[in-house]
């Protein structure tokens, strides 16, 4: 937008400065914004986060921003003032979520004298929340080893190789492709990584968890046990018996 001449008040001037863009926000969109939104920014901003949740939890991160505009209701053109990239609104959604489950972890840690009932509460609680079906791949370190590659000392798994994810609706059975996901911010990720690794480590040191358990099978049985079903009633009630017999399968056993 060009000024054309020195008639704008002040006024103006401050308007305009307050509608720039979130491509100019350092790379994560509206995460870093000083400037308070407007009502009806601010309530786009929310339906996108939300639809952006479903869509992902549901598809994938490879789903296009399309899907994420058309479940918030508004022009893929809004999405994108919000967030200049894909990668920006991925990044956005995947740290949230690392961030709820880490929460998550510590509650559990506070409220739980007994190790079991810590990392039971733990996985309970974010399997509920769904933020397993959000969890970023390269969190996910499961150590799997391939014909051809190495596994790293975390056992990473790279991203191309995480199972992609379908969603069928009354009308559609979709496959989406996965794509690599720009990981979340380290110190969220590491964080997580040791909130959790502190109710393993308790768990197991009372006897309670596997002695081959580690914090990656952890985050995995949430990521396992948050199936996306159309139907909300079916879905609480096919992840609580999932978990349930993962939860089984974590314990310890007297030889």
């Amino acid at each position: 937008m060009h000024i054309q001449d020195s008639h704008w008040s002040s006024a103006s001037a401050v308007v305009a400065a307050g509608t720039v863009s979130a491509a100019a926000d350092n790379g994560r969109g509206e995460g870093s914004r000083t400037t308070p939104l407007r009502v009806d920014a601010q309530r786009n901003l929310e339906h996108v986060l939300r639809a952006a949740r479903e869509v992902f939890g549901e598809l994938g991160y490879g789903a296009p921003m399309e899907d994420v505009a058309r479940r918030a209701r508004v022009g893929v053109g809004t999405v994108y003032r919000r967030f200049p990239s894909k990668d920006v609104l991925v990044r956005r959604i995947a740290e949230e979520e690392t961030s709820r489950l880490t929460e998550q972890a510590r509650a559990a840690l506070g409220q739980e004298e007994e190790p079991w009932s810590a990392l039971s509460r733990f996985l309970r609680t974010s399997v509920a929340s769904g933020a397993g079906r959000l969890l970023p791949p390269h969190v996910l370190r499961v150590g799997v080893v391939e014909e051809g590659t190495e596994e790293s000392e975390a056992g990473a798994v790279d991203g191309a190789r995480v199972p992609q994810q379908r969603s069928e609706s009354a009308t559609e059975l979709r496959l989406v492709e996965q794509r690599p996901v720009p990981e979340p911010d380290d110190a969220g990720a590491a964080t997580l990584l040791e909130v959790v690794g502190q109710l393993v480590e308790r768990a197991r040191a009372a006897g309670e968890l596997r002695s081959d358990v580690t914090v990656s099978d952890v985050l995995l049985v949430i990521a396992t046990a948050a199936p996306s079903l159309p139907d909300a009633a079916q879905q609480a009630a096919a992840s609580a018996r999932l978990l349930d017999i993962l939860l089984e399968g974590l314990r310890s056993r007297p030889v």
